[in-house]
């Protein structure tokens, strides 16, 4: 008996080991493997005619610029409400939290449709907005807009236990010596924290870049104007161009990999 249950830790193990890696293979690597099997099964110069087409490159350069936009101003809105939620008491401290968890508690989809009912031209706000001559949904502030919503808690939701976790001991410090505020940021808070900033920018910065439901409500899915990469594989999918669609999948799978990667790395470093 005492020779059985030595070897039940050890064979739960193995189970559970065997259990994790299959999981692996069949979620993650065997999906990943198959788009560049797909993206490279007519040959690599159909590859390379895929990406060159003038609609994936607006789709990519579409990409890039939504996340240009959105992750800066959810970096700048992450730090601050981060700041003030751990450095301060403040009345509404319960309301902020709420809010900054609200997209995580909204199906993308719903959020989109919300910004239509709002900026649409027959929305809240449409008659104001085609008067002036502004245009947000179906139009790149639309496809920035809800990009911003989806994911401006990552940074945020980051920061926050690891800035409560430092308390304000040397920022109080460094303000008894004279620092002034700024340069307390820069000196004391920005070094404290700059790993698990530049965590949340990177999982910002993936989510801005894969975000499919929201920006689908607001594009219009108008071709080489208002597709995103995810917007513009699922055209070409519906059109049964499968090694077009995989080959634009490719693209952002690479991202997903290298910011996968680069999250490994920011790892390590914040467990040295």
């Amino acid at each position: 008996m005492k020779h059985m249950a030595a070897h039940e830790p050890r064979l739960m193990r193995l189970l559970i080991s065997l259990i994790a890696i299959s999981a692996i293979l069949l979620l993650i690597l065997l999906p990943v493997i198959a788009v560049f099997v797909e993206a490279f099964s007519r040959g690599a110069d159909v590859y390379v005619e895929s990406l060159a087409e003038p609609d994936a490159q607006a789709a990519i350069w579409l990409t890039v610029l939504v996340a240009l936009i959105a992750v800066p101003f959810n970096l700048v809105f992450g730090v601050a409400a981060s700041w003030a939620i751990a450095k301060f008491e403040f009345a509404g401290k319960r309301l902020l939290l709420t809010l900054i968890d609200l997209p995580f508690s909204v199906s993308p989809v719903i959020s989109g449709l919300a910004f239509v009912l709002v900026f649409g031209a027959h929305g809240l706000m449409g008659d104001w907005l085609v008067r002036h001559g502004i245009e947000i949904i179906f139009a790149v502030p639309g496809l920035v807009i809800t990009t911003v919503f989806v994911t401006f808690p990552f940074v945020a939701r980051e920061l926050i236990p690891l800035m409560q976790e430092q308390g304000r001991e040397e920022e109080e410090a460094a303000i008894l010596l004279g620092a002034s505020a700024w340069q307390m940021f820069r000196h004391v808070t920005l070094p404290n924290i700059r790993l698990g900033l530049l965590y949340g920018v990177l999982l910002c910065n993936a989510r801005a870049m894969g975000e499919f439901g929201a920006v689908s409500v607001v594009s219009g899915h108008i071709r080489g104007e208002t597709t995103t990469i995810p917007l513009y594989v699922e055209m070409l999918y519906n059109e049964y161009n499968f090694a077009a669609a995989f080959a634009v999948a490719s693209v952002l799978t690479l991202l997903a990999l290298v910011t996968l990667a680069a999250k490994q790395w920011v790892e390590r470093k914040r467990h040295v």
